[in-house]
């Protein structure tokens, strides 16, 4: 999963970032609205975290523009302001969430998650296809009944990238782009090597090499 981080506090940032970095998020971090709306002119994100106190254009501004521009990328809000009317204008506005500082950051992955499963169609904490289950809070993998298994932060990266849309093929590029974030150096083997530890793991069957296009992981039953 690929997050932009908007966040002018080099301390906050940083924080951020690396806490995102730890639980498998590729994060990419901008410090001003309007590189935030440049960069989502060229670059598709799973989620984007936007503080509202920017420098040049306030981030409430830089929300209405994503929406008005129909964006549907799902927007938590990450902010100090905490009076009402700001917060009933943010949600107003197209976020999909409302996050005040300071905040721990276990519960805004925990927000995160849940958005996520929003925007995605899915209710369950866990993410299955009836034949290998994902659970994002944990990181742990299991096929069937069997026991859970521990994944590696790209190693969950990549499998959940997967799993979030069951069936579809994504190609070498396609994987790259949700696991690595800017200025992560990528391997020109990267791939392969992950799923080959995924295979070793939970088992051949569990993700299909359809070969010259990509990978994927069956829909299921």
């Amino acid at each position: 999963m690929r997050v932009l981080l908007v966040e002018d506090d080099p301390m906050i940032g940083e924080a951020i970032r690396g806490a995102l970095k730890d639980a498998s998020y590729a994060a990419d971090w901008v410090k001003n609205g309007q590189t935030a709306l440049d960069t989502l002119d060229c670059q598709q994100y799973d989620l984007v975290l936007l503080d509202l106190g920017l420098p040049g254009k306030d981030g409430m501004d830089v929300l209405e523009s994503i929406r008005g521009r129909g964006n549907p990328v799902p927007l938590l809000i990450i902010t100090a302001r905490d009076g009402l009317d700001d917060r009933i204008r943010g949600l107003d506005c197209g976020a999909d969430d409302y996050v005040l500082k300071p905040f721990e950051m276990a519960e805004l992955l925990a927000r995160m998650r849940a958005v996520l499963r929003r925007k995605g169609g899915i209710a369950a904490p866990v993410l299955t296809n009836g034949i290998v289950s994902l659970d994002p809070a944990t990181r742990e993998a299991h096929v069937h009944e069997g026991k859970a298994v521990q994944l590696s932060n790209r190693e969950f990266a990549l499998l959940q990238t997967l799993m979030v849309r069951p069936g579809a093929i994504l190609s070498r590029s396609e994987l790259e782009e949700r696991i690595y974030g800017w200025g992560e150096e990528v391997e020109s083997n990267a791939v392969d090597f992950l799923i080959h530890a995924l295979r070793k793991k939970l088992g051949s069957e569990v993700i299909k090499n359809v070969r010259g296009v990509g990978w994927m992981v069956s829909k299921g039953g």
